[in-house]
């Protein structure tokens, strides 16, 4: 008899649940730090809203958001645009203070590299010995 008492009752609960009734939103149990439930508390009272709505907007507000673009990447076969690329990223590090022409002169030493390597280098042609 207990059985089907509880069956009966699940059965109902299961008819009734908020999620299954058409025209009626479902019910979501959130579980939120008491600094967030501040914030949103704060946030709902700005714009006069409950905290139920607040936190509807605001969950609305971040999936309307798209996903930060993805950096661009370089096509390995273009050499002159790496090395744009590579002059530009330089000039951002190096101290603005500097004579344009000693940030020229450290930008080409990064680049080229010192002169002891340059025999080293694939990329430029071999002296002549």
């Amino acid at each position: 008899m207990i059985n089907r008492q509880m069956t009966s009752l699940s059965d109902t609960r299961r008819d009734y649940s908020p999620a299954v009734r058409l025209g009626h939103d479902a019910v979501s149990a959130v579980k939120l730090s008491q600094e967030l439930t501040a914030e949103i508390d704060a946030w709902a009272e700005t714009h006069q809203i409950t905290r139920s709505d607040a936190i509807s907007r605001l969950l609305e507000l971040g999936l309307g958001v798209a996903p930060p673009p993805r950096p661009r990447r370089l096509r390995m076969d273009d050499p002159a645009a790496i090395e744009q690329r590579t002059i530009s990223l330089i000039d951002q590090m190096l101290d603005p203070t500097l004579p344009p022409d000693e940030r020229e002169r450290r930008i080409r030493r990064l680049i080229e590299g010192p002169p002891e390597f340059a025999r080293e280098r694939i990329d430029l042609p071999k002296p002549a010995k």
